[in-house]
């Protein structure tokens, strides 16, 4: 069950630079972990993080380098991909993945995963922070973002 054995993060993102890269497929999903993200950002005092928006979560990878290597503190990469009928549902979220694992590892920035991999759009909308939805993704990922900021910082 997704979910279960996730850390209740406290975090204190005051003075941090946080750029949120959210896709733009399937709208109502999105605007819901836009919003969650935005939320968890503001409660941590996260003063204007900056949000830009990329056509789908294939996209994502080259514009969350641009933000991690423009001095981003941490990146927010937010997305859905629903399975359908064709191989197309498994290249799109390896190459999601891979390709923000890459820049997390290359840039030495965070990178807070809130790319839904959902099997069919209730999956997705149960994720996605909305009204009437069991978890918030997009809040999940911020949080654990700033997290590893501060993380890295003890190191």
């Amino acid at each position: 069950m997704s979910g279960v054995g996730a850390p209740a993060l406290s975090v204190d993102g005051s003075g941090m630079r946080i750029v949120v890269v959210a896709a733009s497929w399937h709208t109502t999903v999105m605007e819901g972990l836009l919003g969650g993200a935005l939320r968890a950002l503001a409660a941590a005092g996260v003063a204007d993080p900056q949000v830009v928006r990329v056509p789908g979560s294939f996209e994502l990878p080259v514009a969350a380098m641009k933000a991690a290597s423009a001095g981003a503190d941490a990146v927010v990469a937010l997305g859905v991909v629903i399975r359908g009928g064709t191989p197309h549902f498994d290249y799109v979220c390896q190459a999601a993945t891979s390709g923000l694992t890459e820049v997390a590892l290359q840039t030495r920035v965070p990178v807070g995963f809130g790319v839904l991999t959902c099997d069919d759009e209730a999956q997705a909308l149960a994720r996605a922070g909305l009204p009437g939805s069991t978890e918030d993704k997009g809040a999940q990922a911020a949080e654990a973002a700033i997290a590893t900021v501060l993380a890295l910082r003890e190191l």
